[in-house]
């Protein structure tokens, strides 16, 4: 499906697919600290919103698990201080 989220917890992955382009989203895991390094969302689908999207999911997974978040993308860094409903899950 086009747009939708998918998470691969083997490859520590959150993913989705516009117009046959990937976004992506991977994270590390330590106990119970979720360390997200890296969201990439390639030119050709930017501007839609996909890079939040990803965070959010990412977030709201790691609050279904229990975990802290430790924000090391930029990107992340930054949705979550723009979304402050998500503090709770900052380590």
């Amino acid at each position: 499906m086009d747009g939708g989220i998918e998470h691969d917890r083997d490859r520590r992955r959150f993913s989705t697919c516009f117009d046959g382009v990937v976004g992506y989203l991977d994270y590390e895991l330590a106990g119970e600290f979720m360390t997200i390094t890296h969201t990439v969302v390639p030119p050709a689908i930017g501007g839609r919103g996909i890079a939040g999207r990803l965070v959010q999911a990412a977030l709201e997974h790691a609050r279904d698990q229990g975990w802290k978040v430790i924000p090391q993308c930029s990107y992340c860094e930054a949705w979550m201080r723009k979304h402050p409903d998500h503090d709770d899950v900052r380590a």
